[in-house]
């Protein structure tokens, strides 16, 4: 029996944990024939966060170069895309988010009128530039849509708005949480020893998350922010501040020149994703202008301050577990103040990214789009989330 092709195309960090509970629901399905697509974009990162999942792409593009410009790296993803999709002729294509990526992913399909699916649809902030380029790929990407699948009620209503049909709009949660599931599941031991070290032991440390890389955060709201972790540390003895530093010398620079050496301040490079996840679950609080940083953060309990004067995930900020500070000194160090005066706050748990089931759901709709018999997806739900 021929198998129906299914395409992903991913390239960065959040692209790759968001996406490999549900490439690992496709491959797990008799009728479906999964290929991988790695652009590269984030080259490293993409790479050590497939193998965690033990996944291995089948097109590495390496479209990574140093300090390149949004319109070189959009031109060669689309070009090597379009050579795959003229010898593959995949039958349906899915992307994730809000990433160039993503957005090439979109466009690609829409040219070679592939279906096309996009996982954590309808996000928003209304603002053009912010994030930047985020919103507006997430904008442009929903106009070439055939599926929508929607991680929270708010970012159905969002697509509703926007006057796209309700009929291709599927709530779903989010993937990140089947994902978390998938690594908290197989207690996978620290392999990084100064994690080890530190937080063996730990227990009356107030521990800080930080992470950061937002192109509108380069430069002065990098270096406020570091300022604040350095006002943190110097002011209360409690604090330890892990700073797995983004690889983009932009943000490397900077970050090194205010923070290195400076005692309770560890500055981390690239963590392995069981690394990442067991810090988070150790923190108290995180400080980040990650999107996917904030849904892990919230869904482990851990509260957050958002380094950006908006957010297309405003449910953390009305449900208390997050607060917008932007990239202003006092703010960042009063806010994460109050957080340490309340440390009951940060066993608060909310599902607001949904129960870790939603790559099943997004199985099932797929099932029905390409008119399959109802089939008993239930025995594959174990090989993700058992």
């Amino acid at each position: 029996m021929k198998k129906i092709k299914v395409f992903f195309v991913l390239g960065t960090r959040p692209e790759v944990i968001k996406l490999a509970p549900l490439i690992m629901a496709f491959q797990s399905h008799p009728r479906f024939g999964v290929k991988i697509i790695n652009t590269g974009q984030h080259q490293d990162m993409s790479h050590e966060f497939l193998k965690v999942f033990e996944l291995i792409p089948d097109y590495d593009l390496q479209v990574m170069t140093e300090k390149q410009s949004l319109g070189s790296l959009t031109a060669r993803i689309i070009q090597k895309l379009e050579e795959i999709f003229e010898l593959e002729h995949p039958d349906f294509l899915f992307v994730q988010g809000d990433t160039t990526t993503a957005l090439c992913g979109a466009l690609s399909s829409f040219y070679a009128q592939i279906p096309l699916g996009h996982v954590e649809a309808g996000l928003r902030t209304g603002e053009k530039y912010r994030p930047f380029p985020e919103e507006m790929n997430r904008v442009l990407i929903a106009r070439m849509v055939d599926l929508h699948f929607a991680p929270t009620p708010l970012a159905k209503t969002n697509l509703l708005k926007e006057s796209i049909e309700e009929g291709k709009i599927f709530l779903t949660g989010n993937t990140v949480v089947d994902a978390l599931l998938w690594i908290l599941q197989r207690n996978v031991a620290t392999s990084h020893p100064l994690l080890e070290k530190e937080l063996r032991d730990d227990q009356g440390s107030f521990i800080i998350v930080v992470t950061a890389h937002r192109r509108e955060n380069w430069g002065e709201g990098i270096r406020n922010i570091a300022q604040a972790l350095k006002t943190l540390v110097s002011a209360h003895s409690r604090v330890k501040i892990f700073f797995p530093v983004h690889p983009n010398p932009v943000v490397k620079e900077v970050v090194y020149s205010e923070l290195a050496s400076l005692p309770r301040i560890f500055l981390l490079g690239s963590l392995e994703y069981p690394d990442f996840v067991y810090l988070l679950s150790r923190s108290s609080l995180v400080i980040t202008d990650s999107g996917g940083v904030q849904e892990e953060a919230v869904s482990l309990g851990v509260p957050t301050l958002i380094t950006r004067e908006s957010t297309e995930r405003p449910e953390i900020v009305e449900a208390g577990l997050g607060v917008l500070v932007g990239c202003d000194q006092e703010r960042i160090v009063a806010e994460a103040l109050k957080f340490m005066e309340d440390r009951g706050v940060s066993s608060m748990k909310r599902l607001l990214f949904g129960d870790g089931k939603a790559s099943w759901r997004i199985l099932r709709v797929i099932e029905g789009f390409f008119g399959l018999h109802h089939e008993d997806v239930e025995e594959f739900v174990p090989f993700i989330y058992g």
